[in-house]
């Protein structure tokens, strides 16, 4: 279905319902409803505008179900988000991705999680190596403590 088509059937049909066929195809492609989902089917306008950006997002892809499922696999690991890792998995599985592959995503998942954590603490440290540790001045001699700057 086209973007047009999905609006023209919430017209028809109208929020409540077309909120509730939205579920049940989410359900049949992959094989659950996610809890995020669920939970917004009491606000079935909260519930259609996620899944129309959800829709607009992927059909303006060039990438295939299965790296599309590898990547939410990875942002899921590195995000550390449980839920979102465990439907992840499920859905990549169920499309048949084999387990190695979808490990290596956790992995290099894994990978650009630690190089951010050591990029930001790195880039802190450099900054305060240039503060006053009494004052808090940012300069390399503070005129106030002079050596004291690094205790």
């Amino acid at each position: 279905m086209s973007f047009e088509d999905d609006l023209d059937a919430i017209l028809v049909k109208g929020k409540e319902k077309a909120a509730a066929d939205i579920l049940k195809a989410v359900e049949i492609t992959y094989g659950e409803i996610p809890y995020v989902f669920q939970f917004m089917q009491d606000s079935p306008e909260i519930l259609i505008t996620k899944v129309l950006h959800n829709n607009a997002i992927q059909r303006s892809s060039t990438l295939d179900a299965k790296t599309i499922e590898l990547i939410s696999v990875a942002v899921s690991a590195a995000m550390r988000c449980s839920h979102c890792l465990k439907l992840h998995i499920r859905i990549a599985s169920n499309l048949g991705i084999p387990d190695d592959q979808i490990a290596a995503a956790v992995f290099l998942a894994g990978n650009l999680a630690s190089a951010s954590v050591l990029a930001t603490a790195t880039r802190h440290l450099d900054n305060e190596r240039e503060v006053c540790r009494v004052c808090e001045i940012g300069s390399s001699a503070c005129e106030i403590h002079g050596d004291n700057k690094n205790e």
